[in-house]
C-alpha cells in the first residue's frame, strides 16, 4: 500500500470534494505550487487556452444539488414498426380432460401414507427417547 504524499490525512480520500467557501477549513494546505519549465526547449500551446466548456462540465440546473440531469430524450420507434418474425410456433394443443373425483381419490390415498410415515417416525421416537431416560433413571 502507498502512503499518500503532501500534508494529506488518510480520510481525505473519503471526503467529499470542496462545495463552498466553508470547506476550505476542513480540507489540509494546498501543495505548493510548480514553476513551469522555461527555456528554448518548451513549445507554446497551439490550441486555445481556454477550451469552450463541454455540456457535461457546465453547472447543474437550478433547483439540483447534482450534476445529473436526467437520461437523454428517446425518439419512439416509427409507426407501426415491430421486431421480425422468423418461425411462427404452433398452436397450442388441447388439454385431456381431468377427473376430478379420481383426482381426489389419489390425494386422500398420499395423505394417508404420508400420516402413516410421521406416525412411524413419532413411534421410533418415542421408543428411543423412552430407552434414553431408562438409562438415566436406572
Amino acid at each position: 500500500m502507498t502512503t499518500p504524499s503532501g500534508g494529506s490525512t488518510p480520510d481525505d480520500y473519503w471526503r467529499r470534494p470542496d462545495t463552498g467557501d466553508d470547506a476550505v477549513a476542513d480540507q489540509p494546505p494546498a501543495a505548493p505550487a510548480t514553476t513551469p519549465p522555461t527555456g528554448p526547449t518548451s513549445q507554446p500551446p497551439t490550441g486555445p487556452s481556454n477550451p469552450p466548456p463541454s455540456e457535461h462540465a457546465g453547472p447543474a440546473p437550478t433547483g439540483s444539488t447534482s450534476g445529473y440531469s436526467g437520461p437523454p430524450p428517446s425518439l419512439p420507434p416509427p409507426a407501426g414498426w415491430r421486431p421480425p418474425v422468423h418461425l411462427q410456433p404452433a398452436p397450442p394443443r388441447q388439454l385431456p380432460p381431468q377427473d376430478m373425483a379420481d383426482l381426489d381419490a389419489v390425494e386422500q390415498r398420499s395423505q394417508r401414507v404420508t400420516y402413516g410415515f410421521g406416525a412411524a417416525a413419532g413411534v421410533v421416537l418415542l421408543v428411543l427417547l423412552c430407552l434414553l431416560c431408562s438409562r438415566v433413571i436406572f
